[in-house]
Formats: structure tokens, C-alpha cells, sequence
């Protein structure tokens, strides 16, 4: 007990490992639980190591094992690795409708308005769906997806846009994997908010 008391201390002062680390992140990045082996093959740990790891983050409460061996990621997880908690204030923040002027404004190029803007995270995960694919290009090479996520709160999703952007997906691919991430967080935080 002594050993877990002072192992949640030093993990709730920062000092987790990088490998259990990264596997939080990689739990954050996923639109569903992992096994071990995943978890092994998704951050490069030989499958006894990651096993470790995982037992020691379930134990500080960071990760949960399902009856079926899947591995998912707890809110106290998340706040580990400084993702605020998701609850109904911090879900209705995030999805508040913006002033025109804070709006995401669609562009095909520099100094190329589509004309489309979206006020809220909701319309702006449907607009990806229909946009034009150049404009989705554009921004997303830019960065400029993320940067208006992180300007509406959600440093979690902006930082699960900032992958995709450099995962290099280009075309139709880019499109669909920015469209299911926002819709998953869409869906989670207009639950937090009900």
C-alpha cells in the first residue's frame, strides 16, 4: 500500500514515466479501448513491458481493463496528462456558439474565402463532412483545425488533430478521420452537457 500511495504521489506531481506516458496518450488517441498487444504494437513496447505498465496505471486508477482484456483510459487519466476534466461546464464551454467574428472561416487558399464559416464545434464537424476537400487540405496542413479547437478549450481534441495533421492523410482519408474524431467528441461532450 505504501508503494502505491507513493507511486500515485509522484505520478500526481507530473513524474510519470514517459512509457506509461505515452501509453495514456495513445488510450486518449483511440476511438476505442486496446488490448495489450495493441497497446505493445502502438508505442513500441515489447508486450511484457506494456503489460507492466498497464497494471501499474490501473492500479493509480489512470486505466481500466474491461471483462474483455480492452484497455481504456479513466478521467483521472487524462487529468495525469493535463487533459482538463470533461464535465458539464467544461462540455458546454467547449461547445458554445462563437461571435461571427471568432467563427472558422473556410478558405481554399490564401486569400481565398469559401464563404463558409461555422460558429460552433458541432457545425464545424458537420462543415468537414461537406466542405469542399481542397479547403480541408489547406487548413489542415496548416495547423488551423487544432488552433481554433484549442482557442474553443479542448486542448485534448486539438491535440488529436495535431496527429492526424501529421500523419501526412491527404484527400478523402483526411477528411473521413477528421469527421470521426470531432463526431466521437461531439458525441461525448453533448452527452457531458445533457
Amino acid at each position: 500500500m505504501l508503494l502505491s500511495l507513493q507511486a500515485r504521489e509522484i505520478c500526481q506531481l507530473g513524474r510519470i514515466s514517459e512509457a506509461k506516458e505515452r501509453i495514456l496518450e495513445l488510450l486518449v488517441r483511440s476511438e476505442t479501448s486496446l488490448n495489450s498487444s495493441e497497446v505493445s504494437g502502438k508505442t513500441g513496447l515489447k508486450v511484457r513491458s506494456a503489460n507492466m505498465h498497464l497494471l501499474g496505471l490501473i492500479q493509480l486508477g489512470y486505466v481500466s481493463k474491461s471483462e474483455n482484456g480492452h484497455y481504456g483510459i479513466t478521467e483521472s487519466g487524462r487529468e495525469a496528462i493535463r487533459f482538463p476534466r470533461v464535465d458539464k461546464v467544461f462540455a458546454a464551454k467547449v461547445l458554445r456558439k462563437t461571435s461571427p467574428e471568432k467563427a472558422f472561416h473556410f478558405y481554399s487558399g490564401i486569400d481565398q474565402p469559401t464563404g463558409v464559416s461555422s460558429s460552433n464545434l458541432v457545425d464545424f464537424c458537420e462543415t468537414i463532412r461537406t466542405i469542399d476537400i481542397e479547403s480541408v487540405e489547406f487548413h489542415a496542413v496548416r495547423g488551423d483545425f487544432e488552433l481554433w479547437v484549442h482557442y474553443l478549450g479542448d486542448i485534448e481534441l486539438s491535440k488529436r488533430l495535431r496527429l492526424i495533421r501529421q500523419a501526412g492523410l491527404t484527400g478523402e482519408a483526411l477528411r473521413d478521420r477528421l469527421h470521426k474524431t470531432l463526431r466521437s467528441r461531439c458525441d461525448e461532450l453533448q452527452r457531458k452537457a445533457a
